[in-house]
């Protein structure tokens, strides 16, 4: 008899809904998915909903319920110790990733102009709380954090935490080129980008300008990637429908045991995506070989050094480029930066400062 794996899945936004809404379509093997989250309409509908795609494609997913809040006293550890869950997926998040598209108030203004790291501080509250409540328990169990990885992950890192991963981001684009290519093989396209790639592939193909993420086909690297996929493009809104899915084949082979090839972000704490691979309930780099690890690094590394947000090895958090010009314009203390043990005290005061900014036009 198939043992079947428990999937702690926290939130209840359109990107939560999306990894159940593809988990309960594709499972083979019994899951149960504890979807945890404070709206108990929402997460009743959800149930509802995600067990009806079940029904539709007989799969043998059961979905629970859980209310849940992660911003009161306590709760992650809570709620972990009640579910012992086989694997952790944490896509819930005080910043909504809506504000990419949005224009209307000065706090979208610099999150255009600053670029994401200005939302970093928000959409890493949630998630270093479940990871130091996993550290706390000695939880084994695989984190995949789905708010803002490339960043946030080495936050969760530099906390002393352990994190497998993100999803979507160079997931997003790896597996547009793939389908556009016609690569239905997982291993023969690999691609190297950082969610900052993500822009310009939102702009008509003859707009297109910068850093393109680098890509390889049967180990042979592409020379021009915005030809080559010149016919790719994203929507202006968070691409839900595509970095939502990518991360669900991983998900469930990491509750089943079973190997995977692919692209994720932030990997161990990374910054930027990368291929991976899974073997043995170990995910490591699957890189092209003529490109090292330490070359991979430094390539996704140099985006958020010349604007962003960066964590030095001494812990100590620096906003970079146009984001920390933007930042001190509204806030000289907090553009200086912060220690990484201080994230919650720096999260009330980038509150406030969100809270104003939204306020003026």
């Amino acid at each position: 008899m198939t043992t079947e794996s428990t999937i702690l899945l926290t939130g209840t936004g359109a990107f939560a809904a999306r990894i159940l809404f593809d988990i309960a379509a594709t499972a083979t093997a019994p899951t149960r998915v504890v979807l945890a989250g404070r709206n108990r309409e929402r997460l009743q509908w959800l149930k509802v909903a995600a067990g009806a795609r079940a029904a539709i494609f007989g799969t043998p997913v059961t979905v629970v319920p859980r209310e849940t809040d992660l911003l009161a006293e306590g709760a992650a550890v809570e709620m972990l110790e009640e579910t012992a869950p086989n694997v952790v997926v944490q896509a819930a998040s005080v910043q909504t990733s809506s504000v990419i598209a949005g224009s209307g108030d000065a706090w979208s203004r610099l999150v255009a102009e600053g670029g994401l790291s200005a939302t970093a501080v928000f959409q890493a509250l949630l998630s270093t709380r479940v990871a130091a409540a996993m550290t706390r328990l000695g939880s084994t169990a695989p984190l995949i954090n789905c708010s803002f990885p490339d960043v946030v992950n080495g936050l969760i890192k530099a906390l002393g935490h352990q994190v497998t991963c993100g999803m979507g981001n160079v997931a997003i684009l790896s597996n547009a080129f793939a389908a556009d290519h016609n690569l239905m093989e997982r291993s023969r396209i690999k691609v190297l980008a950082h969610y900052q790639n993500l822009g310009t592939w939102r702009r008509p193909a003859g707009t297109r300008s910068g850093t393109a993420p680098r890509v390889w086909i049967d180990d042979e690297e592409i020379g021009d990637v915005f030809g080559a996929f010149r016919h790719v493009k994203l929507t202006p809104e968070p691409v839900i429908d595509i970095s939502g899915a990518s991360g669900v084949p991983l998900i469930l082979a990491l509750a089943e045991g079973r190997p995977w090839t692919g692209h994720v972000p932030g990997p161990h704490g990374l910054p930027g995506g990368y291929p991976v691979q899974l073997a043995g309930g170990i995910l490591s780099l699957n890189l092209p070989p003529s490109l090292s690890q330490e070359e991979a690094v430094a390539w996704n590394g140099r985006f958020e050094e010349d604007n962003g947000l960066v964590v030095g090895p001494d812990g100590q958090v620096r906003y970079t480029g146009v984001l920390r010009e933007r930042l001190a314009q509204h806030s000289p203390v907090l553009a200086e930066g912060f220690a990484v043990a201080d994230l919650e005290e720096v999260h009330r005061s980038m509150q406030d400062l969100r809270t104003r900014l939204q306020k003026q036009d």
